[in-house]
């Protein structure tokens, strides 16, 4: 299990390298919610999401020798962009695996900043690359199946918890896990009352699957929120997930993106359908748990286009 001790040397390790992204009261997701809402706005990280953190902890913790090899992820998109950047900054060669599925802006910007791109059919044929590749000499940047991965994406949980006011409730997305699980190591250590919940989209369910069999197995993906789509947790994820988080809600795709809207409009952020799907998920939680509540939503990425989102919100008949 990952700790505090390891999250803030993961801090240590990044600092300067990342933004302190803000915390902030939301009156207007506050109204349309009905109780106290704070925003952490992890899509004001450097690359737009907090995929930054992990991917710069794992880089500056690598040897001369591993950088020299050259590195290697999976992604549907923002791990991606995060490892080609900060690769980039410090002159690694970067090779990303993307489904076809992937934002084509996203698959863009990947390219822009000098990495490799391969791409597959799906998120299963990725994964199955990305081995290869690992097992010819590239150096593995997992997107969650890595201590190191997971105690960068904690830092945003440290934030969370020195920034915000008093909080009850916590809702962070979920694909491979890595970003709930840091964040809610972090909180266990930090703020021990708060409830941390993880949301996922409907056919992007590993982590609910994982739960009801004991363990990680895998899943058909079919979710269009292409950056929650991994094909299983890692046993390493699930178990924080099974220790320290209160429960995982799942939300249709349309409501995700009825969420980027409603983020959109009422709290003046540009987010994509993997945050998005909180709203909808703040709303079960709220009536799970009554009032008295006060939430905090992880707003984790904002990468997508107004052409994309736009795309989907017609193929949904939201506009």
């Amino acid at each position: 299990m990952i700790g505090i001790s390891e999250i803030a040397s993961a801090a240590e390790l990044i600092a300067g390298h990342v933004v302190r992204t803000p915390t902030v009261p939301s009156p207007g997701l506050t109204s349309l919610l009905g109780a106290p809402v704070t925003a952490k706005l992890e899509l004001l990280q450097r690359t737009g999401s907090f995929k930054a953190r992990g991917a710069t902890a794992k880089l500056l913790s690598l040897s001369g020798a591993e950088r020299a090899a050259g590195v290697v992820a999976v992604s549907g998109g923002n791990h991606g962009i995060a490892l080609a950047v900060t690769a980039a900054g410090l002159d690694v060669k970067a090779t990303v695996v993307m489904p076809r599925t992937a934002p084509a802006r996203s698959v863009e910007i990947v390219r822009e900043a000098g990495a490799s791109v391969r791409l597959t059919d799906g998120m299963d044929s990725a994964f199955r690359l990305v081995t290869v590749l690992r097992d010819e000499g590239l150096i593995l940047v997992h997107p969650f199946d890595d201590p190191v991965v997971i105690a960068g994406q904690g830092t945003v949980g440290v934030e969370l918890a020195e920034d915000a006011g008093e909080l009850t409730d916590v809702l962070v997305s979920i694909g491979g896990g890595g970003l709930i699980a840091g964040v809610a190591a972090a909180l266990r250590a930090l703020r021990p009352g708060v409830r941390v919940w993880g949301v996922e989209t409907e056919g992007a369910e590993a982590m609910s699957a994982a739960l009801r069999a004991g363990g990680p197995v895998p899943v058909e993906v079919s979710s269009l929120v292409s950056t929650l789509s991994a094909p299983s947790v890692a046993q390493l994820t699930y178990d924080h997930v099974a220790a320290l988080v209160e429960g995982v809600l799942v939300v249709p795709d349309r409501d995700a993106v009825q969420g980027c809207l409603d983020l959109a409009e009422h709290a003046k952020v540009w987010a994509e359908p993997a945050a998005g799907c909180l709203l909808p998920a703040a709303r079960q939680v709220l009536a799970r748990v009554g009032a008295g509540a006060r939430l905090g939503l992880v707003v984790c990425g904002g990468n997508t286009t107004p052409a994309e989102l736009a795309g989907l919100a017609g193929r949904f008949g939201l506009w």
